[in-house]
């Protein structure tokens, strides 16, 4: 059962399972825009031109018609207030693993530099004697700076 655990748990912290998290939930609030914009708007429009009479054309410039921009608008702004608070959560996460690895010891080291052919300064492997991109033929053997 702790195997299970310490399974999951790696799973969690992989980076690409946030952000599949935050696509799903970034995709529904989205889709309530889209649902909003097609109900209140696109299809009262679509209704008008495909077989309204004059009184419903002359009801899109009074008050009161099917277009409904108000439900459009708060979509938007509660997508925005979705996005922001996502926005938020992954960079308390991101702030507490980053933490957590900071108290545990597990901090990232700085990648060294690859090597790099002082002929064709293409990257080579550290250790190499010779380029394999353009077969020149080094001093001695490549080192990462």
């Amino acid at each position: 059962m702790k195997k299970l655990f310490s399974e999951f748990k790696e799973f969690i912290n992989r980076g690409n399972v946030m952000d599949l998290a935050v696509a799903v939930i970034i995709g529904g609030a989205f889709t309530s825009i889209v649902t909003a914009l097609t109900t209140s708007i696109i299809n009262p429009l679509i209704s008008v031109i495909a077989g309204g009479g004059a009184d419903t054309i002359s009801g899109l410039v009074v008050p009161g018609t099917d277009i409904d921009f108000g439900a459009f608008i708060s979509a938007c702004i509660n997508f925005l207030i979705v996005a922001f608070v996502v926005f938020l959560l992954v960079k308390a996460v991101n702030k507490a693993q980053d933490l957590g690895n900071k108290l545990t010891g597990k901090e990232e080291e700085a990648s060294k530099a690859a090597p790099v052919c002082p002929y064709c300064l293409e990257e080579v492997k550290e250790g190499a004697t010779r380029c394999p991109h353009c077969a020149g033929v080094f001093d001695a053997p490549a080192k990462a700076k």
